[in-house]
Formats: structure tokens, sequence, C-alpha cells
């Protein structure tokens, strides 16, 4: 039987451009099956075959060679892995893309990738579910904020990932100019409470309806916050797998990620993050395209699973297919 033929996407115009090759590096070197590179670039555009190796090489692509679509043969490809993180990529809009064009593809459908996106709004949902998240108001550029909570707290666009964007504020005299950072990369902004003593752990999901959840994982680091330097940079975070909790905190924190897993509609893979806070659990975000680089939690958590790289991407390919 042919092994499928797998289109890898990677680039792509939101702030997350560079580290969407770092990861697709990655990919590229484990993948089991054959596999051909696309690359979006910063404008828009597209670069395929030498040219998008290049741009991995180069670590960025600034000006793409072919408008979008491009011109492929789509029908060439058994599946589509989309390895774009944040908007235009992780949001729903090329997922809906590819449902279009009847392509399989790996990760989660239009609806949850554009649910799980949008941080204010997966809030809600998981919320009304009695799923506990941490404290939060969302607001629009013109409103005047009314905020049921004393600083410290973050200031985040409401959709970009890799903590691009965030500001940490100590004092309300900064929630003006981090709203104003936030409102540069979106127009709609979560201002969270920041929680104090906080534990950062994070669990890696893999399936479709009946998931399965990796161990549970610990970040530790000395920035203020997990920025996007800490969380790129080697050496600058501290990974803990299987994270040090006792068998009951772990269990919960695996169950609360496959319950909202499941709830959301995702399918194929997603990282949730969470806080604990003096025993309290709090699910912080879920990603549904996490981060394949060096660096990145997911392949990892699975690894720790028993589940290797090489054989991971088998699997979420094997999902896809499914």
């Amino acid at each position: 039987m042919a092994l499928p033929r797998v289109l890898l996407i990677a680039g792509g115009r939101s702030p997350e451009h560079e580290v969407s090759l770092l990861s697709a590096r990655g990919v590229l070197e484990h993948m089991p099956f054959p596999t051909e590179l696309a690359v979006i670039a910063k404008d828009g555009g597209w670069l395929l075959g030498e040219r998008a190796l290049g741009a991995l090489g180069a670590g960025q692509a600034l000006q793409g060679e072919h408008p979008f679509p491009p011109d492929l043969d789509w029908n060439r490809y058994d599946v589509v892995f989309p390895l774009l993180h944040g908007r235009w990529g992780e949001d729903g809009t090329l997922q809906g893309f590819l449902e279009l064009l009847g392509r399989p593809y790996v990760g989660a459908g239009v609806a949850a990738s554009a649910l799980c996106m949008d941080k204010d709004l997966s809030k809600r949902v998981l919320a009304q579910a009695g799923v506990p998240v941490v404290p939060w108001v969302a607001l629009y550029p013109g409103e005047r904020p009314f905020l049921p909570f004393e600083p410290p707290y973050f200031v985040k666009p409401a959709n970009t990932g890799s903590s691009v964007g965030i500001r940490r504020v100590e004092s309300h005299a900064g929630l003006e100019e981090a709203l104003e950072e936030a409102f540069r990369h979106d127009g709609k902004a979560v201002v969270e409470k920041a929680l104090l003593g906080v534990r950062e752990l994070e669990v890696g999901v893999l399936g479709n309806v009946f998931a399965e959840a990796s161990p549970v994982g610990e970040v530790r680091y000395q920035a203020p916050f997990y920025d996007y330097e800490t969380k790129y940079t080697p050496g600058r975070a501290e990974l803990l797998i299987p994270a040090p909790l006792d068998p009951g905190t772990q269990e919960t924190i695996q169950e609360m990620a496959l319950k909202a897993y499941r709830l959301l509609g995702i399918r194929g893979m997603a990282r949730v993050d969470f806080f604990l806070v003096e025993g309290e659990v709090y699910l912080n975000e879920i990603n549904t395209i996490p981060g394949f680089t060096p660096t990145s939690m997911y392949p990892k958590l699975f690894q720790a699973a028993g589940v290797s790289y090489p054989e991971l991407l088998k699997r979420l390919v094997e999902l896809a297919l499914a």
C-alpha cells in the first residue's frame, strides 16, 4: 500500500511566522511519510519547492512568488499538515479553504480552530460548562474599561499565540498603554487577573473523538511571565516532565484537558495549558496547533509517554485520514 503524501504548510502572515518555520524544520526531519513544503511569506504570497526550503533555512520569508491560492495540484496530496501558528492559519481560515478543496488535514476543524483562537470566546464556553478559568474581561477599542479585579493583571490580544502582544500590568496607570499594544495585534483585548504563586502546567492531547492525554508537564522560568523570548530561546525555561504532582492532581488536570477538548470539538491534537494555585486548577488556554520546535512542550510530553516524534507525526496523519 502506497504511503500517504503530505503537504506541510508553514510560515504565515502572523507575528509567529519564524516560530512556524522552526516547527516545520522538526516536522520535516521526523515525518515518516513523503512530504513537500509550502511556505506562506509575510506578504501572504506562497513559496514552493526549493524556494520554500530556502526560506526554511533562512528562518523567514518576506515575499512570496505565487499568489493565493497557489498553482498546486492539491489532489497530489493525501493529507495537508497546517503548521501555521496564530492568525490566518490556526484560526480556521486555512482550515475553511482546505474544506472547500475537500482535502483531509491535520488538526482541528474550522469552528474549533476559531473558537480556541479567541481567548474570550473559548473562556465563555468553558466557564458555562463548569470548567474553572481565570477571571477576565473582554474589551474593544474605544470602550471604557471596567475591571472587577485589582492589579496585577495581564492584557492580551484576544487572537494571538506565543505570548505575542501580552503585557503584565502592575497598576491601573499602565492599562491604557498595554491595551494600545494589544489592539495593535487584534480588534479585541482580554484583561485577565494575574494569579500569585502560580505553577504553569501543560498537557498534550492526541486523538479525534476518543482522545488520550499525555503526562502533565510543568514550565519553570525566571522571567516575569512566559513571554515569547522565554518560550523559544533554548535554556530560558525548564521543562519538567512529568510535573512533580500528586497522582490526584495529575489525574484531575488530564481529565479537565480531555473534557475541554471534547467540549470544544477539537480533533487531531492540542496542547492544553493550566495554572495551579494553592491546590486550585484553572484552565488557561488551548492551542490547536502547538509548537514543534526544539524547545516545544507538545512533542516532549508524548515522548515521555513513549510516543516518539516520528510515531506522533504518523498518528497525526492517520487521524487526519480517519
